[in-house]
């Protein structure tokens, strides 16, 4: 089988019903996505398919439909996001275990609301759960994003 994974073609000798988590942790060495509850309940290990945030413990590797990207496909060290700047900005994280879903989600959801409330920020996010309790940093982050992406 064949995933397009940040940009790169990879041709795949694995069983099409194995979790999308799994091949992009263990058959390619990409561990941003990370294994919080399995369920697809804490958004730990979401990444995007053609741009939409999805949860790759809950997707199958053969029901991948287009090209997949990870936080490590998001932006460089040398060309980061505007949502990687914002984070780093705000100093989000703390742990970090949550924090490449929640970019990620970050990510996709500011790509289609570029001109998001408090509101719309707290629920779009609402799905991606944080142990470390920084949601106040997150949505900031956001809000700083936004802005970003505007040019202000």
């Amino acid at each position: 089988m064949q995933l397009t994974v940040n940009g790169k073609r990879h041709d795949l000798d694995i069983e099409p019903e194995i979790p999308l988590l799994w091949v992009l942790r263990d058959e390619l060495g990409i561990t941003g996505p990370k294994y919080g509850c399995g369920a697809g309940l804490c958004g730990a290990c979401t990444v995007h398919v053609d741009g939409e945030a999805v949860r790759s413990c809950s997707i199958s590797a053969g029901e991948v439909r287009g090209s997949v990207t990870t936080i490590e496909g998001l932006g460089t060290p040398a060309n980061p996001h505007v949502i990687q700047q914002a984070w780093i900005e705000h100093q989000v994280a703390q742990c970090g275990y949550c924090q490449s879903g929640q970019m990620m989600t970050a990510a996709a959801f500011l790509s289609k609301t570029p001109d998001p409330s408090k509101t719309d920020i707290d629920d779009a996010m609402s799905g991606n759960l944080c142990r470390c309790g920084t949601y106040p940093r997150i949505r900031r982050a956001v809000e700083t994003a936004a802005q970003m992406m505007k040019g202000k």
